[in-house]
């Protein structure tokens, strides 16, 4: 018999063993909820080859901008195979409906998650097709703010918007006008853009419809809807912090002010305010009638289709209307403006909806899904919040979310539904949904101003101010320790 010291080395030796490969193949884990199953496969031919295709898999993802494919087709094809190696074992072991129960068990968690956010981006872009948000940029072009003031108004509004709209609309949003406004000064901009993209993250952590992450625990039932609101605080000391540092590398001069006139189309307003009514009805839903809140987001789209059935239906008149009053005045431009007004169409706004990030979360959660019901999940959990306290834990996931996509995290973490205090599991809905800001392609957000911004907001330029970031980054983990207590 070996040494009490040498076993409890060895032990120790194999358990850090498995948490490096932990966080490398499980970094990117999933919300499937299906349990492990009955047969352990984590050491099987099956199971390690599932394992190697999605590894392979995730390596093509994260190429995405060098090999220029789409990060769904990987994982769609990688989803496939893995579920196919674990129905050809049970199908052997003559368990079958074993394995098919787990698919569709997984299957309907993802569709719940599709259906949701399926509606909030046919409202957003139905928002956006009304102008609302070209208006909202035109308001602040023509002001002429300092460089100083448009720093902090963009990061403010980015904050605000986001916890409502999707980080990555909202940071395109905010870069459109920083563009505009600031006369080609790279550098002002990519600080700008790096401000932006920390904000849009930071603001969308503290709401339940703020960040895919959030969407996912409220509806996974481990947090109530109001209690994300307690991240509040630790989210804007999260934005505030490397903002108040990055401030002081501003040169402020006062940039001229530009002519940038934007109208609304009609039933902009009207649009805005049923998302709201949307939004109210998914919540009631899953609090009072314990309800999926997708439900209430597909009938809040229901109500969508309808009033664009009523714009529709009521153009030709509201145009004739309009015509008149405008000729009566002489108001030529508006009357330019109404010969381009089209009918509202609701499909045309789903059809623009992010196709390839849905796909790639249905390719992710099947994927994980399998490689949870072969047992690496139960293996991952065990070693990971089983040896570790759960705040050290979430800490370290949430720093892993700036490598890899902060939804996949989470994924893993709601697979494995550790035993956590409701303190806890907003620690790692913070950690996971700020985390991403460390660099930037560690969110939707920065990966898209990279585009839109190509060759002023880089990977090394966001990367120089990671140090603020992360100073923000431990501040917020800090604030929430010490704010909700209690939770804990």
């Amino acid at each position: 018999m070996k040494p009490p010291n040498v076993l409890a080395m060895r032990q120790s030796t194999c358990r850090f063993a498995w948490l490096l490969i932990a966080l490398c193949l499980f970094a990117f884990p999933t919300l499937s909820y299906a349990a492990s199953g009955p047969l352990d496969l984590t050491a099987s031919f099956a199971g390690i080859a599932s394992v190697v295709i999605f590894v392979l898999a995730y390596a093509l993802v994260m190429s995405e901008e060098l090999i220029h494919m789409r990060k769904s087709k990987p994982v769609l094809v990688a989803a496939g195979l893995i579920w196919a190696l674990v129905a050809w074992v049970y199908v052997q072991a003559g368990m079958p409906q074993e394995a098919e129960a787990a698919f569709k068990e997984t299957l309907l968690e993802y569709t719940e998650l599709l259906l949701f956010l399926l509606v909030a981006m046919t409202y957003i872009n139905a928002m956006e097709e009304r102008r609302i948000f070209d208006a909202l940029r035109a308001w602040l072009v023509r002001k002429g703010f300092s460089y100083r003031s448009l720093f902090w108004i963009t990061g403010c509004l980015a904050f605000g918007i986001s916890a409502i709209a999707n980080n990555m609309t909202t940071a395109m949003l905010m870069c459109a006008v920083v563009l505009k406004v600031a006369e080609g000064d790279k550098k002002f901009i990519s600080l700008c853009c790096v401000n932006v993209v920390v904000a849009s993250n930071a603001g969308g952590a503290f709401s339940p419809f703020g960040d895919i992450t959030t969407l996912m625990v409220w509806q996974a039932g481990q947090v109530p809807f109001g209690g994300f609101f307690a991240l509040l605080v630790p989210a804007i000391v999260n934005f505030i912090v490397p903002s108040v540092i990055m401030n002081l590398f501003i040169v402020n001069r006062q940039p001229a002010a530009l002519t940038e006139n934007v109208w609304l189309k009609r039933g902009s307003r009207r649009i805005i305010a049923l998302f709201l009514v949307t939004v109210a009805i998914s919540v009631l839903c899953h609090s009072v009638l314990y309800l999926p809140p997708a439900m209430g987001m597909m009938f809040g789209l229901g109500l969508l289709q309808f009033f664009g059935y009523y714009l529709r239906r009521s153009l030709p008149r509201s145009l004739e209307r309009k015509r008149e009053r405008y000729s009566r005045r002489g108001d030529w431009n508006k009357l330019e403006q109404l010969g381009s007004v089209v009918p509202f169409d609701i499909f045309s706004r789903i059809a623009r909806s992010e196709w390839d990030t849905l796909l790639f979360f249905y390719g992710v959660v099947m994927c994980v899904g399998g490689l949870g019901f072969m047992g690496y999940l139960s293996l991952l959990s065990e070693t990971l919040y089983g040896s570790w306290n759960p705040v050290w834990a979430n800490v370290v996931l949430g720093l892993i979310s700036a490598v890899v996509d902060n939804i996949p995290v989470m994924f893993a973490v709601l697979s494995m539904a550790p035993d956590m205090s409701q303190g806890n599991w907003l620690l790692i809905t913070l950690t996971a949904g700020v985390g991403g800001s460390l660099l930037s392609m560690g969110s939707a957000a920065g990966v898209a101003l990279m585009g839109q911004a190509r060759g002023i907001y880089t990977f090394a330029g966001h990367l120089r101010w990671a140090p603020a970031i992360l100073l923000g980054y431990a501040a917020s983990i800090a604030a929430h320790l010490l704010i909700n207590a209690a939770l804990f």
